[in-house]
């Protein structure tokens, strides 16, 4: 009993406090201040490619959550013409998985914080429900960086993201930026207008991460089939710091679970 009073008075606490500075290292890797610039977010250049392969080069400026730039040649595997489109100087696309990310990571400081260091445990049970309500946002906050979003074909040709570029797109290309674990991802797809008098049977692809080639869809009074696809990366850094926070966290969380779980049992089983 003396133990398990110790464990909530003090253990609890001290764990807290680690999961506390832990937490609060990730969320400033979203943040990404610069040291005496009044809080302003740097800004970070990033070239996407990919190995064996140069249709498509880019190079990506981040700053936090929003990519401010964009510059993105592009080789036409047809007649190997090069295409080149960048971002308009007013346009910046915001990446929702990453400001999604930083505020369930801020929601599981804010719960941790809620529990100051006079704050008295009574049970084991009010321990149990903190550590799920914060292991919940940690998982929420890795799970949107580790899965992005499916989207169909229409949805990414109606975007926003089409309309940032200039020169404007040509109707036969397609680009969407996402997040992957620890990279930040650009796909760009090439299509062709299925005729009318084409014999193949018209099936519309459905919700997805990356579409194939072959894949079909129907915008606005065309009907297109994907026939290149082109995907390029970059590791950002601190994201990859981030995902190591948030294992570190998410095992520190189990591990006072697993004590308190092994005292309740105790209580529970002990002989009278």
């Amino acid at each position: 009993e003396e133990e398990f009073k110790w464990l909530l008075q003090e253990e609890v606490h001290a764990v807290l406090r680690q999961l506390q500075d832990i937490l609060k290292e990730a969320s400033q890797r979203f943040a990404l201040p610069t040291s005496g610039s009044g809080g302003a977010v740097k800004q970070e250049n990033f070239v996407l490619s990919a190995s064996g392969a140069d249709q498509v080069k880019g190079v990506m400026t981040l700053q936090g959550d929003a990519l401010c730039q964009a510059d993105v040649n592009l080789k036409m595997p047809r007649n190997n013409q090069l295409l080149h489109f960048a971002f308009r100087e007013d346009k910046q696309w915001k990446l929702q998985q990453i400001q999604d990310a930083r505020n369930h990571v801020n929601q599981a400081i804010y719960l941790l914080m809620n529990r100051d260091v006079n704050y008295q445990f009574k049970t084991g049970l009010e321990v149990l429900k903190l550590m799920d309500a914060v292991m919940l946002q940690l998982s929420r906050a890795r799970n949107r960086l580790t899965t992005p979003a499916t989207l169909t074909l229409p949805e990414i040709a109606s975007s926003g993201l089409t309309k940032m570029f200039t020169p404007a797109l040509p109707p036969d290309i397609l680009v969407n930026f996402y997040i992957n674990l620890n990279k930040l991802c650009l796909t760009v797809y090439q299509l062709h207008v299925l005729q009318p008098s084409t014999i193949k049977n018209f099936k519309p692809a459905g919700g997805s991460v990356l579409h194939n080639p072959g894949a079909m869809f129907e915008f606005g009074s065309q009907r297109y089939e994907v026939s290149h696809v082109h995907k390029v990366e970059c590791v950002v850094p601190w994201l990859n710091d981030a995902l190591v926070f948030f294992t570190v966290s998410l095992q520190l969380c189990q591990q006072l679970k697993d004590k308190i779980s092994v005292f309740s049992s105790y209580w529970n089983y002990r002989p009278y």
